[in-house]
């Protein structure tokens, strides 16, 4: 008898992780997102990517977060995983909410700019549908909505 996989289970399942990064404001009492443009997708994104081999999700996720905006951070809440198809192939990007810590950004191979942007303009500039609900995830965790 065959036991059918669930989907966490699929080996053909590509394994991602990433942060919503965020910062208190500058100027006011609110709260900035960090999102990074990657020039190979033309797309505007929050922090994420795949995990190595044997690499926990949320050491993957501040090591990503790390890469491509240059920024250290302290993971919050887990927030939802999303779930989708690329090329063919499952994905599953497990995402927490991470406050900045410190650090500065350099363009770099994948990620040419960042904008730090308050969370309705941060929603508008997203590319993905799905991950303009990280968003508002996150101001839910942070108790802001």
């Amino acid at each position: 008898m065959t036991v059918p996989q669930c989907p966490d289970d699929d080996t053909d399942t590509v394994l991602a992780a990433g942060c919503v990064l965020w910062r208190r404001a500058l100027l006011d009492d609110g709260l900035e997102i960090c999102l990074v443009h990657r020039p190979k997708y033309g797309d505007w994104s929050h922090p994420k990517g795949k995990l190595k081999r044997g690499e926990a999700p949320l050491a993957g996720a501040l090591r990503e977060v790390r890469e491509e905006t240059g920024h250290d951070c302290a993971p919050g809440a887990a927030l939802p995983t999303m779930r989708y198809t690329v090329n063919g192939r499952p994905k599953k990007v497990s995402y927490w909410a991470a406050e900045a810590t410190s650090g500065a950004f350099l363009p770099n191979r994948e990620v040419d700019r960042i904008l730090w942007l308050p969370p309705v303009a941060a929603r508008n500039r997203l590319t993905q549908p799905r991950d303009r609900t990280l968003v508002d995830a996150l101001l839910d965790a942070l108790h802001m909505t």
